[in-house]
């Protein structure tokens, strides 16, 4: 972590409650999924499984992505965060929207509370948009790293802007289309234009710092960036305006090109990598890269197959948009905050005592064999599920959901024992 700026973070108190909350979710919604019982085997579009997803895509992914984006500011940026005041202020007005948007899903108040939720959500969201995007303009360094995140932020704001309008349109029916045809809009925005590109940008620096290597061809992250955002850009006026297959095959390749590109660029990084041994939180990091390779072949499937039966194409999209928030985005958050989290805390407590007395490693902050036991049924949980899904087999989908729960509890035992960590130094041991 040698490599990471610490001069400008920001305090803890900005970081460490997105991350309590965040896990908080993960807990949420592993009890939600448990809660939701036969309604995972239904279309996807229904009220509990669009609950589910907004809780794991909102209070557990983005939570905790906002809290490590504060932190990681001085890494990218190479400048300090906007506001840390604002940046509370959002954390609070997200925590309510988030829960509230939830609820509101799950009793299917589509025409009631879920109009008030989504305001609430979109303002919370431009409120971190804002702090993100003036911490960008007075940075003085303007790297690939930092394009991808701004362009994150970018389509953060367009993919909550139609999540908005189809709230309204429960409610006023304005829109031209059905909601299915916006919210697979939506999901699109939100999994490649959001998560995707940030994971990018942000994993660009963290994972050659946390492998230890030199030397890597950043040309393969500009041909990612350029193709993914043209990509998306193309797919989204094509579903908007033409809706021409031939022309969503298109789109499709080129945003493919991008995530390969990536991905060869993480490749280089392993091959060169000084640090041999990968601890846990690599171990799920590099998972999660192996992982992307999931949807984009189920996305193929989606995008090649035109007659598909009906209840096979529901159950095919659930698995698609599972692949992407679990076998994915989970498995890189989860391997992400072992890395982060520990030397966010240990900088706090320890940074005064460095050089003056015998101090812990970062990762001596939390359990290894509770991560390791953690990494076991998340694996567990992740096959199973995915096998129930595919499968239509609910005895496989209970083994996953329960053991899904399992890693929520023990992330979340981790998580407090890293938090509330009690300062050890030669003095007082």
């Amino acid at each position: 972590m040698n490599g990471l700026k610490t001069n400008n973070a920001p305090h803890s108190s900005v970081v460490i409650p997105h991350f309590i909350f965040g896990g908080c979710s993960f807990l949420i919604v592993a009890v939600l999924i448990i809660l939701a019982n036969t309604n995972l085997l239904e279309a996807y579009f229904n009220s509990k499984i669009i609950a589910i997803t907004h809780m794991a895509v909102l209070g557990w992914a983005t939570m905790i992505v906002f809290g490590a984006l504060y932190q990681l500011i001085p890494v990218v940026f190479e400048t300090s965060l906007y506001s840390e005041k604002l940046a509370k202020i959002t954390f609070w007005t997200s925590a309510v929207s988030v829960l509230y948007l939830t609820y509101s899903f799950w009793v299917s108040a589509f025409t009631t509370h879920l109009v008030y939720a989504s305001v609430f959500m979109f303002l919370s969201l431009f409120l971190f948009i804002i702090n993100i995007v003036l911490s960008y303009i007075k940075s003085e360094i303007k790297n690939i790293s930092s394009k991808f995140i701004i362009a994150s932020i970018f389509w953060l704001a367009i993919t909550e802007f139609v999540g908005t309008l189809i709230a309204f349109n429960f409610k006023l029916n304005f829109l031209s289309e059905i909601h299915l045809h916006y919210l697979k809009i939506h999901a699109s925005l939100g999994t490649i234009g959001w998560f995707l590109l940030l994971i990018i940008g942000v994993g660009s620096t963290l994972i050659p710092m946390f492998l230890i290597s030199h030397q890597l061809k950043k040309e393969k992250l500009v041909v990612s960036f350029v193709s993914i955002n043209v990509g998306l850009l193309c797919l989204v006026l094509n579903w908007f305006i033409f809706s021409n297959s031939v022309l969503t095959i298109i789109c499709w390749v080129v945003i493919v090109i991008g995530v390969i590109s990536f991905m060869s660029f993480i490749y280089d990084s392993y091959k060169k990598r000084i640090r041999k041994k990968l601890d846990v939180g690599m171990q799920y990091t590099m998972l999660a890269i192996i992982s992307i390779i999931l949807p984009i072949i189920v996305s193929l499937i989606l995008v090649l197959v035109f007659k598909i039966e009906y209840e096979l194409l529901f159950r095919i999209t659930t698995f698609y948009g599972f692949s992407i928030i679990f076998g994915f985005i989970t498995t890189m958050i989860l391997g992400q905050t072992y890395k982060t989290l520990p030397f966010i805390v240990w900088l706090e407590k320890y940074k005064n005592l460095v050089g003056k007395t015998k101090t812990p490693l970062p990762r001596e902050l939390y359990s290894s064999k509770i991560a390791k036991i953690q990494f076991y049924f998340y694996v567990l949980s992740i096959l199973s599920l995915a096998l129930g899904l595919i499968m239509k087999n609910f005895l496989a989908i209970k083994i996953g959901s329960f053991s899904l729960l399992i890693v929520a509890i023990l992330y979340n035992i981790n998580v407090l024992k890293i938090i509330f960590h009690k300062v050890k130094n030669s003095n007082n041991e």
